[in-house]
């Protein structure tokens, strides 16, 4: 059976599967990412070996799951609603949701990045200011900082207390409304839809070099090689992006690092103050945590998690 004819629930339950292992299996170097984004220059981490090295030495080895509860609460219904989105698309915009069309490919996965922001704008807002929490730590111990502003709420969490995603999300609703959870809606949506403009296409090209006509599908090697080869390309790509909704949706900012107005400003005080390459940071932590995610749902979709576990139910 091919990934077309699955059914909606088994789909569901791959994805669900494919997000709680892949952000399992990868989240350290998610946070990695999210630090070094967020630093001005190197003066706490000279790249991701450092940054995973001194979060374990200073956190502990939980602490490099920081933000990691959001995630894995939320990747479920965040893969459900982009699943049932993009079928929904591919049969509104293609005549068979069977047959290859990679420019109605490449809107159906628009739109179901388009719908997916519900859910993916709030997670990150949330797991962002857990993983940056300890950077900001880092930065005030070695720079003798006030222990005053080491808040990680919109205002006053207790400064012995480590931020929690209720506690956050809580005071950005009293003090923000509903919006306080989307900002940065915009910069997540400049990424994603770039993100899936690039992968679904290419997915599906280097997935079909490796058609068998007897099998009727690519080899699980294949899959996972080109969903990975796929996935990495296009998050790197998107780098630059994903650096900006970074930067604009981290709420507590360091001693002497801006704050941002739009997308447009922090795109303005990066180039100028730290150079073109810092729009780059992250670059390889992304490749990293994105090619095994991707490679993981190719494999879970292949072996029919969603469709072993319904059969145990019939």
């Amino acid at each position: 059976m091919s990934s077309q004819d699955l059914s909606i629930t088994a789909k569901l339950i791959n994805g669900g599967v494919a997000g709680l292992v892949g952000v399992t299996c990868v989240f350290p170097i998610d946070l990695a990412k999210t630090r070094l984004q967020n630093q001005h220059g190197k003066d706490i981490y000279k790249g991701m070996i450092d940054c995973l090295v001194k979060t374990a030495r200073a956190e502990g080895f939980l602490g490099m799951y920081r933000g990691a509860a959001v995630n894995l609460t939320l990747v479920t219904p965040e893969k459900a609603i982009k699943l049932a989105a993009n079928d929904f698309f591919r049969q509104l915009l293609m005549e068979d949701g069977m047959q290859r069309n990679l420019k109605m490919e490449m809107l159906a996965g628009c739109g179901a990045g388009m719908c997916q922001v519900v859910v993916t704008c709030p997670m990150e807002m949330l797991k962002i200011q857990l993983q940056d929490a300890g950077r900001l730590v880092h930065r005030q111990g070695s720079a003798s900082a006030p222990s005053s502003s080491r808040s990680y709420t919109t205002r006053s969490a207790p400064t012995h207390k480590r931020p929690s995603a209720t506690l956050i999300a809580w005071e950005l609703l009293r003090t923000r409304g509903l919006s306080g959870l989307y900002k940065g809606l915009g910069a997540t949506l400049l990424r994603d839809i770039p993100f899936s403009i690039i992968y679904f296409p290419l997915f599906a090209n280097l997935n079909n070099l490796g058609f068998n006509e007897r099998t009727g599908k690519a080899s699980f090697a294949h899959s996972f090689m080109s969903g990975c080869v796929a996935g990495s390309i296009a998050a790197v790509t998107v780098t630059p992006l994903d650096v900006l909704k970074t930067r604009i949706q981290t709420l507590k900012k360091g001693l002497g690092e801006d704050s941002y107005s739009g997308i447009t400003d922090c795109a303005r005080k990066i180039w100028i103050q730290e150079g073109p390459s810092a729009l780059m940071k992250g670059a390889g932590c992304r490749a990293l945590v994105i090619a095994p995610l991707f490679g993981i749902a190719q494999g879970v979709y292949f072996i029919g998690i969603g469709e072993r576990i319904l059969k145990c139910f019939e």
